[in-house]
């Protein structure tokens, strides 16, 4: 495994990012500690959750299939596993979020400072552990000033509940408010932004990556595989493994020939379309490390080949050619 510094920090994590999302209405509990132990074994250290994980399983609208699923119950999963010793906690870089709100009440969601406490505790009750290393913004919450967010996280990281904080789903000016609203309150301010970034959906390149480089903010990719449609998709439809539905078979019909010329590509290099496109990403600059998020343990020894393969310059400007991207603003849109 390879490691880097989380954004402008000085804390080391490994080039993939287990995401545990699947982990209690996917993935029973016990493969779940199972999966974590492996994760450790192969030199991941950095593990990313939610409080509002564990209550569906994958893309929104999917059912869970454990009627014991319930919001939060990933975070459980973890703690127990935690609470088995070993160097389990210390070993790892813990990342959860805060925003979903826990129920219909009033105040019971978002980023006012009486959620931030109350979320922070709760959270820190399920995963056993009495501090989180990155607390992160699941979105960005337009009803609540920056002076109010910074002040409730000011205090978690005076407290020692919290070491750092990071940011999801945010724009480039967001992250540029965020940081400068923290800077005025001598606060380091935000450290990471998640955001959905693969080959074929690369909008963050416009404004959201410029804006994390020149803040010194380390960003961690979201579905790095665009639902499985960058994984060889193709191939597992041919060989009846995979049947896209919905939103996702529409994706794929609308970039079939893209999607047919890229895992083309990939057969020419001799890799899995799934390890070429963490690769790429592992290529970009600012990229800290992509979240994979296995359902057993096959799924997170594959993507481990991604972190050390090089890509050409020829290959990558083929990936371009195939999935073009986009310039920083305004240069992509403006002479």
């Amino acid at each position: 495994m390879e490691f880097t510094h989380l954004g402008r920090t000085g804390l080391t994590v490994s080039r993939l990012c287990l995401g545990t999302m699947n982990f209690g209405p996917l993935t029973a509990p016990g493969d779940a500690h199972a999966i974590m132990d492996h994760a450790h074994e192969a030199g991941i250290n950095f593990f990313d959750t939610a409080n509002s994980y564990g209550s569906a399983g994958g893309p929104p609208g999917q059912v869970a299939q454990n009627s014991e699923a319930h919001r939060g119950w990933t975070e459980e999963i973890i703690g127990d596993w935690f609470s088995q010793g070993g160097g389990r906690r210390e070993r790892t870089v813990l990342a959860t979020k805060v925003y979903g709100a826990a129920s219909e009440w009033p105040n019971e969601g978002k980023l006012s400072a009486l959620n931030i406490r109350r979320a922070c505790d709760e959270s820190l009750k399920r995963l056993r552990t009495d501090y989180i290393d990155l607390y992160q913004m699941h979105h960005v919450d337009r009803d609540t000033p920056w002076d109010e967010i910074w002040q409730a996280m000011g205090t978690l990281i005076d407290q020692g509940k919290i070491l750092y904080v990071g940011s999801s789903n945010f724009a480039g000016w967001h992250i540029a408010q965020a940081n400068d609203a923290a800077a005025a309150r001598h606060l380091l301010g935000l450290v990471s932004e998640q955001s959905l970034y693969n080959l074929l959906t690369r909008e963050i390149e416009l404004e959201v990556l410029p804006a994390a480089q020149a803040y010194g903010v380390g960003v961690i990719p979201w579905s790095p595989l665009q639902g499985g449609l960058l994984g060889g998709v193709l191939k597992k439809e041919q060989e009846g493994r995979r049947r896209a539905g919905g939103r996702a078979q529409e994706t794929l019909n609308q970039h079939r020939d893209q999607i047919e010329a890229y895992e083309n590509l990939c057969d020419q290099l001799g890799e899995k379309p799934a390890n070429v496109a963490l690769a790429w990403l592992l290529h970009q600059d600012g990229v800290t490390a992509p979240i994979i998020g296995p359902r057993t343990m096959e799924q997170l020894d594959e993507p481990l080949r991604a972190v050390t393969l090089s890509l050409s310059e020829d290959t990558l400007k083929r990936l371009d050619d195939i999935f073009p991207g986009f310039k920083p603003a305004p240069e992509h849109y403006a002479w």
